[in-house]
C-alpha cells in the first residue's frame, strides 16, 4: 500500500490546476444575494468569505486573485465589508485583482466587482443598477377591514417610522429618501474613485438602470469582455495553474479530501416547512428575476 502522503500528492498532479512552473492565479468565487445568512442558509457575507478571501492571497508567487462575480446585489453593508477585506489584502500582498461578471453583476453585485483593478464581463452579463432601493408594503387598510386595532407604544417620537401597519406618514418618507440619496451619494462616489477617467458620461449612469456587458463596456463600467478561463490563459500564458478557492475557505481540494458537510453537521431541520425560509427563498427569487433570470 502507498503511504498517505504518497497518494495525496498523486491527486495533487492529477488536479487540473496544478504541475508545470506557470504563473499561480487564485480564483475566488462570489456568487448570490448579498446579506448576513442564517443558519443552513448560503449568503454572501464577509463572515461566510473571510477565510475564502485569506486563502486566495495566501500563495507563495502569486501572479494575481481573480473574482469569478455573480450577484444581483443585496446589503450595501456587507457588499462594502467584502470589497474593503478584498482591497486590503490586495494592497498588503502587493497582488493586481481581476474581475469577472458572469450571469449579473449589478448593485451590491457591482461593488464586488470593483474591487477588481480590471473588470471584464460576458458580452450577454447584465452589469450596473448604480442606485438604492427600499420597497415595503402598506396594510393599514388591510387590518381596517377585517376589524384589527394596531396598538404600538413606544420611547421615542421616531421609532416607529415606517411601519407598515399604520398611514404613510410624509415625515417619515423624506427621512428615508433622504437616507437612500446619501447611500446613492456613497455608491457613486466609490463607481467614480475606482473607475476614474474610464467612465463615460451617459446621464444615466447613475440611475440605477443596467446593461449589457457589451453596452457596459462602451460606458466604462468594465474593461472589456471576456470569459476568466480564456483571459487568464491569454495573459499569464497555457501553463498558468488555476487555483479555485472554495467557498467557505479552504482549496477545492482541501474540500473534496474532507467530504464537505458532513450529515453530523448539518443542523436538523426543525419542521417539515419553514415559512422563514420560503420567504427568503422568495425574496432572492425576486431579486435574481429583476434581471431575467
Amino acid at each position: 500500500m502507498p503511504e498517505k502522503n504518497t497518494v495525496l500528492k498523486t491527486i495533487w498532479r492529477a488536479l487540473p490546476f496544478t504541475g508545470g512552473d506557470g504563473p499561480v492565479v487564485t480564483v475566488l468565487t462570489l456568487e448570490g444575494v448579498i446579506g448576513s445568512a442564517a443558519p443552513g442558509r448560503r449568503g454572501l457575507s464577509l463572515q461566510r468569505l473571510e477565510k475564502s478571501i485569506e486563502a486566495a492571497f495566501r500563495p507563495g508567487g502569486l501572479a494575481a486573485v481573480a473574482l469569478a462575480v455573480n450577484s444581483p446585489g443585496g446589503s450595501p453593508v456587507q457588499s462594502r465589508l467584502i470589497y474593503d477585506a478584498i482591497r486590503r489584502k490586495a494592497e498588503e500582498k502587493d497582488v493586481p485583482v481581476l474581475a469577472f461578471i458572469e450571469d449579473v453583476g449589478a448593485s451590491g453585485g457591482y461593488i464586488l466587482a470593483l474591487a477588481g483593478d480590471e473588470i471584464y464581463a460576458d458580452e450577454s452579463s447584465v452589469v450596473g443598477s448604480i442606485g438604492v432601493v427600499s420597497a415595503g408594503f402598506g396594510l393599514h387598510e388591510a387590518i381596517a377591514r377585517i376589524g384589527v386595532e394596531r396598538r404600538v407604544y413606544t420611547a421615542g417620537e421616531n421609532k416607529a417610522i415606517l411601519d407598515p401597519f399604520k398611514p404613510e406618514d410624509e415625515r417619515d418618507k423624506a427621512r428615508l429618501q433622504s437616507m437612500l440619496d446619501e447611500l446613492h451619494g456613497q455608491f457613486i462616489a466609490m463607481v467614480k474613485a475606482r473607475r476614474e477617467a474610464r467612465l463615460g458620461d451617459d446621464p444615466e449612469l447613475f440611475s440605477g438602470a443596467f446593461w449589457t456587458g457589451a453596452r457596459a463596456k462602451e460606458l466604462g463600467l468594465v474593461d472589456g469582455t471576456a470569459q476568466l478561463g480564456a483571459f487568464l490563459r491569454t495573459r499569464f500564458g497555457k501553463h498558468v495553474k488555476v487555483k479555485r478557492i472554495a467557498p467557505d475557505g479552504g482549496s477545492l481540494l482541501k474540500r473534496l479530501l474532507s467530504g464537505g458537510e458532513t450529515a453530523a453537521r448539518r443542523p436538523a431541520p426543525t419542521a417539515l416547512i419553514d415559512a422563514e425560509a420560503v420567504l427568503d427563498a422568495a425574496e432572492r427569487r425576486a431579486m435574481w428575476s429583476r434581471y431575467g433570470l
